[in-house]
């Protein structure tokens, strides 16, 4: 038996809880691992709210909550290649197993290794916010030189968007709120706060040409807001708001696969996508780790070290 962290039904805070589980079992194209940590997203609570159906394995409540981990194998399903009991892996939890608890199981074809000289903190970063970084820029494509918006460059997903565009030598400006300022600026990002100015005037006295590129990552009315700053429509990615297509602008087109984990890897040792977690909480700590994503209340990400 083990503890995990999760939601005795679809719901708010209020339906989450503590639970012991035995270990999974491994199914087909699945790996049992023991969770060394564990990434919080603003998905895990739209997984909790019923927003994201098709994520949850079909498996019963509870459920446990967390798409992203990094640990160590215990067991291999049928039809799992390139993995073996011991390797320190990460990837994600696409079959219903979540990650927010002492074991679980991630979906083969999505985990990698972990490379030699790359933590397992920093690993469990990766599936989330550093393979969407690298979707989302790839899509782009734009040359060195250009100029890019980040929409919601604050959190775990934009500062790394943000750090990987700068190192493609791209000119990154990006809107946030306040508290996010300080950890946009460090990594050399020109923050537009849009609680204390109007967005667009700063963006268009910034880029009086218009953005060659734009990643979204708020989605709403704030994407609506800022489309039209870009200089062809279609330069407009939006992460987590398809209504993109309407402005015509793209949705990310992820790539989930152990390819693309690797890549990710070996752009975080090279220092590229390193990421800027600013708090580490015990699973113990879970519920505030939850909700101080889901608040909006931090900047950069937030990780759970369970082991």
């Amino acid at each position: 038996m083990g503890q995990a962290w999760g939601f005795g039904k679809h719901g708010g805070p209020e339906v989450q809880e503590f639970f012991d589980r035995p270990d999974p079992v491994p199914g087909r194209g699945e790996v049992l691992i023991r969770v060394d940590v564990a990434g919080v997203n603003p998905l895990d609570h739209l997984v909790r709210s019923g927003l994201v159906p098709g994520l949850d394995g079909g498996r019963p409540f509870p459920r446990v909550l967390g798409m992203e981990a990094a640990g160590t194998v215990l067991a291999l399903g049928e039809d799992v290649d390139g993995l073996e009991v011991g390797d320190a892996v990460f990837g994600f939890a696409l079959t219903g197993g979540g990650t927010y608890a002492e074991t679980t199981v991630l979906s083969a074809p999505n985990t990698a290794r972990v490379p030699a000289g790359l933590s397992t903190t920093v690993a469990a970063t990766l599936p989330v916010a550093g393979t969407t970084a690298v979707d989302a820029l790839d899509q782009l494509g734009l040359p060195a030189g250009a100029t890019v918006l980040v929409n919601g460059v604050g959190g775990g997903v934009g500062l790394t968007v943000a750090r990987l565009a700068i190192s493609r030598e791209l000119r990154v400006i990006g809107t946030g709120s306040t508290a996010k300022r300080e950890h946009a600026e460090a990594v050399g990002v020109r923050f537009i706060d849009y609680a204390a100015e109007d967005v667009v005037a700063a963006a268009r006295e910034l880029v009086p040409d218009g953005f060659d590129g734009i990643v979204d990552l708020v989605g709403g009315a704030s994407l609506r807001t800022v489309a039209p700053l870009a200089r062809d429509p279609r330069t407009v990615i939006a992460v987590g708001d398809a209504s993109v297509t309407d402005l015509g602008g793209r949705f990310v087109e992820r790539r989930l696969d152990r390819e693309n984990l690797e890549r990710s890897a070996r752009l975080a040792l090279d220092g590229v996508l390193a990421p800027v977690i600013t708090a580490v909480h015990s699973l113990f700590d879970a519920p505030l780790a939850l909700a101080t994503v889901e608040n909006g209340h931090t900047s950069g990400k937030v990780v759970i070290k369970v082991a």
